[in-house]
């Protein structure tokens, strides 16, 4: 199953985020530079400063890789999209920034390498080493509990939310994603 803009953009209707305007606004002033380059090495490093727009998107989308289902295509420009509506500079954009930072650094000290450059196994690996497989959600809470907050809760929310994420676990007709009344009329597929 393939992911689209639609689906991030149904998805971002859902959880209320205004996405569409986001795009719109950072395509035109990055122009063909979007600032998605390779990552410098000491972002996230010690806590001292929120990593990188380019770190967290590629924090996030390797995370995505691990949490989606197998048959989940187009992960990265799905979540990529998705966060042109979230990382719009409110409290919960510099929660998700703090706990990736957070997941980053484990990752760095651990392994020697920032998140994104793990191999899938290693970053499902590092999530139950963190915690965050178990953990409650908490945006206050421990490391374990922000991850899971702000990182592997996002990320499900985000395909959940979408129409195609939402038909792999049989909502056809996820919130914000118009089905009109013959998606009322019809049994599930």
């Amino acid at each position: 199953m393939e992911l689209t803009r639609r689906d991030a953009a149904a998805a971002l209707a859902a959880v209320g985020a205004t996405g569409g305007v986001a795009v719109a606004v950072r395509r035109v002033t990055d122009g063909a530079d979007d600032g998605r380059g390779a990552t410098d090495a000491t972002d996230g490093d010690e806590g001292e400063a929120p990593p990188s727009e380019a770190t967290v998107r590629g924090s996030m989308a390797a995370v995505a890789a691990v949490l989606y289902p197998s048959e989940v295509e187009g992960v990265e420009a799905f979540v990529d999209r998705f966060l042109d509506g979230r990382l719009d500079g409110s409290a919960h954009a510099e929660g998700v920034r703090t706990a990736v930072g957070e997941l980053d650094d484990a990752a760095r000290s651990w392994y020697d390498a920032p998140v994104a450059a793990l191999s899938e196994s290693e970053r499902d690996r590092l999530l139950r080493e963190v915690g965050a497989d178990v953990a409650d959600e908490d945006p206050e809470g421990t490391l374990a509990e922000r991850v899971r907050y702000y990182v592997v809760n996002e990320l499900l929310l985000a395909l959940y939310a979408s129409p195609t994420g939402g038909e792999l676990v049989g909502l056809e007709n996820p919130q914000g994603h118009p089905g009109g009344t013959e998606s009322y009329r019809r049994g599930p597929r």
